[in-house]
């Protein structure tokens, strides 16, 4: 019987392969016959999509195969078929590798503004063919999906703590998430100081705030394997993981207030800063009568409807509340999850499937969020690392990733695996690729530095797991022979 089920596998595997493979040969000239053949506008828009999805797939295929988290094989897929795109002439990908930059273009910079004389040369000729308009508007779909995806994504983040969690969390946890902040944030500005003087200081602490990011994620999936989520080292590193989502959410908001003012002076700091707590404070207090409001209206529809409806405007509300007071939406998305939980709802009767509010969010991260992921990857500019500069950059900010999340270790007491909580705190998977997007998008990270993050978040990513089991090796040795 389990040979038999070890052929159906490996029998999917390669349909999967084949299937996706077919998918990314004929998606470009799929795109091009719809866009001749329908009538229907939004017609290549789905398959623009659905193309994207198919990649993100077979790079989530190929990482689990290597016991690699998901994120990494996106990215990759998304890194490889830009840069085949790219050098293959594709219009879709000449576009959405200039996503943030393109759309500038329809509030009236003009392409030699934007890019350099190649880049700006084959942006040009591409909207301004007879496919232009087809490709923008794949390409607009793609973004927006994408956002929303990272949306839910922090939403999730949110979901799995709460605010008397993280009151509960202990000194032990907030220590080290804050030895966590400090030091690859001072870190990374020292080394872009040395290495790129000439650059703006302001950029300087934008591209070193992405060193600051955690993915709890990775770490908790790693710690549930190991059966370590309540272990000292496990509780330490999930709460500390945590607060440092806060943290680098805060850093995150007065850094970008800052950009975007073009401001940097003592009042405008605290400014934002009193900005960026009354908005976590505003929320904790009218966030749940918002939501009792909410869901005053929606209770009377079938339980499931209630609790989706009701996440997905809360979560989606308080993002746009967030980006109205200057702050990013991933922030209100984080402080949506933190907030709303089952217990708002009505127990559901016997009549009703229970479904959590996590249940029913987690198919549309499922499906949005490796779109974002993918589009990140056709981004990076794999030319930009012929550069040694770029090369140089971005070892570095790997060094200053890692040294600075070791340090945190040193936070936790005495009697604790300091090295095993370090390591949990590696990893910026996702959380990091938000931060270097949003720099990206505000036209302060340029394709260099963006390239040298995307590396630093592939190599934590890489590292982490396992770095974190061979630290907790024993731990992980004495549960399997207990099993």
């Amino acid at each position: 019987m389990q040979h038999l089920t070890k052929k159906l596998r490996e029998g999917s595997r390669h349909r999967l392969i084949w299937l996706a493979a077919l998918a990314s040969l004929l998606a470009p000239v799929a795109v091009r016959a719809t866009e001749n053949g329908h009538a229907d506008p939004i017609a290549p828009v789905i398959l623009g999509v659905a193309w994207i999805l198919s990649m993100a797939i077979l790079g989530r295929f190929a990482a689990r195969s290597l016991n690699q988290p998901a994120v990494v094989g996106e990215l990759l897929m998304g890194i490889a078929i830009g840069h085949m795109g790219y050098l293959g002439g594709g219009e879709l990908i000449t576009v959405l590798r200039e996503v943030p930059q393109v759309f500038l273009l329809m509030n009236g910079a003009t392409a030699d503004m934007l890019f350099d004389g190649d880049t700006a040369a084959a942006v040009t000729q591409v909207l301004n063919g007879p496919r232009g308009g087809v490709m923008l508007q794949v390409a607009h779909s793609v973004d927006v999906f994408s956002r929303y995806g990272v949306i839910f994504l922090l939403f999730l983040v949110g979901l799995d703590s709460s605010v008397p969690e993280l009151r509960s969390v202990g000194v032990e946890s907030a220590r080290v998430a804050l030895i966590g902040v400090i030091a690859p944030f001072v870190l990374g500005v020292f080394i872009l100081f040395f290495l790129m003087p000439d650059v703006n200081p302001d950029v300087r602490l934008f591209v070193a705030a992405t060193l600051v990011a955690t993915s709890v994620g990775i770490t908790a999936r790693v710690l549930q394997e190991l059966g370590q989520e309540h272990s000292a080292e496990g509780r330490i590193i999930l709460g500390a993981a945590i607060i440092d989502d806060i943290l680098g959410l805060l850093m995150l908001a007065v850094i970008s207030g800052i950009l975007v003012s073009g401001e940097f002076n003592f009042s405008q700091v605290t400014r934002l800063l009193l900005l960026s707590v009354a908005f976590f404070g505003g929320a904790v207090f009218l966030g749940p009568r918002l939501l009792k409001i909410l869901i005053r209206f929606l209770v009377a529809l079938d339980p499931v409807e209630a609790k989706l409806f009701t996440a997905f405007l809360f979560a989606t509300i308080l993002a746009w509340f967030a980006n109205l007071v200057g702050l990013a939406t991933i922030v209100g998305a984080f402080m949506a999850g933190l907030l709303l939980n089952d217990a708002y709802f009505p127990a559901s009767d016997e009549k009703h499937h229970f479904a959590s509010i996590k249940d029913l969010i987690q198919p549309l991260e499922a499906i949005l969020l490796p779109i974002f992921f993918v589009l990140m990857g056709i981004q990076v500019k794999l030319e930009t690392l012929n550069d040694p500069v770029v090369l140089i950059v971005a070892l570095h900010l790997v060094l200053a990733a890692i040294v600075g999340k070791l340090i945190s270790g040193l936070g936790a007491p005495r009697g604790v695996r300091r090295l095993a909580v370090g390591f949990g705190m590696l990893p910026r998977g996702e959380v990091g690729l938000v931060f270097a997007s949003i720099g990206k998008t505000l036209g302060v990270v340029s394709d260099t530095l963006f390239s040298s993050i995307v590396v630093m978040v592939i190599v934590t990513t890489l590292l982490a797991p396992g770095l974190l089991k061979w630290s907790l090796r024993d731990a992980g040795a004495d549960r399997i022979g207990s099993a």
